[in-house]
């Protein structure tokens, strides 16, 4: 290594996730993901998962002061430029990060925080001990950019099946964008996702690719996160997520029957 890639730096995301041992989703994507973007990810474990690249098997939460004292350590040392939130395990983790998001704040009023709302795994199984929406809701009023995908935004807003008006519920809570994620439409050919903001929606329709993949969630939020962490607007920042997270399902790559990985790897731009 010469002396001027040794002193390169990098934008970090501190990232409260899971860990998957099979690495297709939780905290092995994110870390991918946002070093995708040239980012880099400050990883803090809010529960240890059994699953393979198809089912989750059992999710056991991390302790809230280990969680405490994870992040204490990195935020005492190294600046953060964005927070990227995926399964936090119970009620007492999420009041744990909300502090934590908290005392940041107070430094940094802007710091992006972009909340996944992962409810549960793909095939319906509970990651959070108690009701996951309960678990969250200290999180939802600070993030900046939510992430649900349709079955997510349903049950956050349960009164209705109109995705505009589930994202004016979430931005009602106090969460500045929304992006409610397409891929459990019904369209066979396309994917859209809708970005909410204020009295402002856009959407962005991608070709829908064939098969079924473990992590696109985690992949496009922590993506977004990383191009927030480099500066970049909200709107070009959730441009170019989901084009990186469109490549990384066009790159995915099989480590056994079932679900594949996405090739989160491939997608380097530097």
């Amino acid at each position: 290594m010469n002396e001027s890639s040794s002193s390169q730096s990098r934008p970090c995301v501190l990232v409260f996730s899971g860990l998957d041992p099979s690495g297709g989703a939780g905290i092995g994507a994110d870390i991918e993901a946002i070093g995708a973007t040239g980012a880099h990810a400050l990883s803090v474990i809010t529960a240890l998962t059994v699953q393979d690249n198809d089912k989750v098997y059992a999710v056991n939460s991390v302790d809230a002061d280990i969680i405490a004292r994870q992040a204490d350590v990195l935020i005492q040392k190294i600046p953060v430029a964005a927070v990227k939130i995926g399964i936090v395990g119970n009620r007492a983790n999420a009041e744990t990060i909300a502090d934590v998001i908290r005392r940041l704040r107070q430094k940094q009023p802007d710091l992006p925080l972009v909340l996944d709302t992962v409810l549960g795994s793909g095939h319906g199984f509970a990651l959070s001990d108690g009701l996951p929406e309960y678990a969250l809701s200290p999180l939802i009023g600070l993030a900046t950019l939510i992430t649900p995908n349709l079955p997510e935004a349903k049950r956050l807003y349960p009164r209705s099946d109109d995705i505009e008006e589930q994202a004016k519920y979430l931005l009602s809570l106090g969460a500045r964008d929304v992006l409610v994620k397409g891929g459990h439409g019904n369209d066979v050919n396309s994917v859209v996702n809708c970005w909410f903001t204020g009295n402002r929606s856009k959407e962005w329709k991608w070709t829908r690719i064939g098969g079924e993949f473990h992590g696109t969630g985690c992949t496009l939020a922590s993506a977004i996160a990383g191009y927030l962490a480099c500066g970049m607007s909200m709107e070009v920042a959730l441009e170019k997520g989901q084009e990186l997270t469109q490549t990384a399902l066009a790159k995915a790559f099989s480590v056994a029957d079932g679900q594949k990985i996405p090739g989160r790897h491939i997608c380097r731009e530097f």
